[in-house]
């Protein structure tokens, strides 16, 4: 826990950006009736049946002191996938960057091991070095900033049937581009320092 408070307490470097990557699923529903719109007198009405059109995958990087957002949506969630984001975020995002420094969880895929499934030898091997990785410690993922944009994204963007992957790829791509502009930068004030102080229940007792 205390890697990862020490990390948001880094000032601002363009060389090594700090990231933060987390991912969800969202269910595809279609409607089976078209919804009706709001009439005088009358309250917008949807029918309650749907169609179901799959699970896809949304990865979401975020660079919390610069108030970026990167949103990819895949069909899945497997090494691979991860993998190609690390990639985007190394060679196309962020191609100047000595090491980009990434917070995340403990699933399992998040490891540089996914870099060598994917890639060959050489090129996994140079992307893992431009990565300097910290996870988050386990039941600890409320330190990942992504999570918290990913909650954002599904109370503002998601939360309401989307019937296909292009629709929910629109919508995201709108999104994504209403929080650049607006570069809303995030203030991380939870320290190593209030850890001890607030969670010591978290901690090992230690009698000298």
């Amino acid at each position: 826990m205390e890697d990862v408070l020490d990390v948001y307490t880094r000032p601002y470097d363009p060389r090594r950006p700090v990231l933060c990557l987390d991912e969800t699923s969202r269910q595809l529903l279609g409607e089976v009736t078209p919804a009706r719109p709001v009439a005088p007198g009358q309250p917008a009405r949807r029918d309650y049946e749907y169609v179901r059109g799959g699970v896809v995958n949304l990865f979401l990087v975020t660079e919390p002191l610069r108030g970026r957002r990167y949103v990819v949506v895949s069909e899945r969630r497997t090494r691979r996938d991860f993998a190609a984001v690390l990639r985007d975020l190394v060679e196309v995002r962020y191609p100047d960057a000595e090491r980009l420094v990434l917070v995340l969880d403990n699933l399992t895929i998040h490891s540089p091991a996914a870099l060598y499934e994917a890639f060959p030898p050489a090129e996994a091997k140079r992307l893992a070095e431009r990565l300097e990785i910290h996870h988050t410690p386990k039941h600890g993922s409320w330190l990942n900033v992504a999570e918290l944009e990913l909650s954002a994204l599904g109370r503002q963007c998601l939360d309401r049937r989307i019937p296909d992957a292009t629709t929910l790829q629109d919508e995201v791509a709108t999104r994504q581009r209403q929080r650049n502009a607006a570069a809303d930068a995030v203030d991380w004030r939870f320290t190593a320092a209030d850890a001890r102080s607030k969670l010591k229940h978290l901690y090992p007792s230690f009698h000298p």
